[in-house]
């Protein structure tokens, strides 16, 4: 059970389900006419806490900083949409629908209280006095974060011409010839006088040989880089405005 005091330690707090699983953000504790006591809570659910679900708390316990509910998150989702008016109520046929939803039986609640219960049941906490509250909706931006494309390396071959010039040698006849003289006149007579012969030099040259080596030359990874960027988020809240019927002066003279 919750009490009155502990009100504003459950208001924007996490509401956790009976496995542990949060359920969203209280955002409103309604209180019974009849015993002014909390009956009734409002959490924040779906997407950026678009939907607005109803929760009993009479079975309810605080935890810590967080508020723990007897039912499955699933079932407080599935809970009847609720439109409460501006002055903070429940109607009857409303929480009898949501009594039926979360398995209270509604006779026996309304039975108990039916001496003291006065039209417009679930007020809202902090409309006990004479004072009229006024409220308005905030707007809550979070973000998500999705998956919007992939990045990966392939590596594969591609095959180049590369020239490269390189000095290359060959050797090429060139005739010598040189007058009998005293140093080679023996070697120029050893044969003889007239005859036929043939001498024969084996010339040689060089060719450009390419052999081929795989060197590592870098290294490759995927990184990512976190930008942020400014983005405008435009959204609808409500918001209550108080008005007050005044009597005019005829009015005053007249009295």
């Amino acid at each position: 059970m919750i009490t009155r005091e502990q009100i504003p330690t459950v208001l924007d707090h996490p509401v956790y389900d009976t496995d542990g699983n949060k359920i969203g953000d209280a955002k409103h504790v309604f209180l019974d006419d009849a015993t002014t006591q909390p009956e009734w809570v409002s959490v924040k659910t779906g997407m950026f806490g678009t939907s607005e679900s109803f929760i009993p708390i009479s079975d309810a316990s605080l935890v810590e900083d967080h508020l723990e509910v007897p039912y499955t998150k699933d079932t407080v989702k599935d809970a009847p949409n609720v439109d409460v008016d501006a002055g903070g109520h429940l109607s009857e046929e409303e929480e009898h629908r949501l009594y039926e939803h979360y398995g209270i039986d509604w006779d026996a609640a309304w039975q108990q209280q039916a001496t003291q219960r006065q039209p417009g049941t679930g007020r809202e906490a902090g409309t006990t006095d004479d004072a009229m509250t006024r409220s308005e909706e905030q707007m809550h931006v979070g973000v998500e974060r999705r998956e919007v494309g992939r990045a990966r390396l392939r590596k594969y071959v591609v095959t180049e011409e590369v020239q490269q010039t390189v000095p290359v040698r060959h050797e090429e006849v060139r005739i010598e010839r040189e007058p009998i003289t005293d140093a080679n006149r023996d070697a120029a007579t050893a044969g003889p006088d007239i005859s036929e012969a043939e001498h024969e030099v084996t010339l040689h040259a060089e060719r450009p040989v390419t052999q081929t080596e795989a060197e590592p030359v870098e290294r490759v990874r995927l990184t990512t880089d976190e930008r942020t960027e400014e983005e405008t988020v435009t959204g609808k809240v409500r918001k209550e405005k108080i008005e007050a019927d005044q009597p005019d002066e005829d009015e005053k003279r007249q009295r």
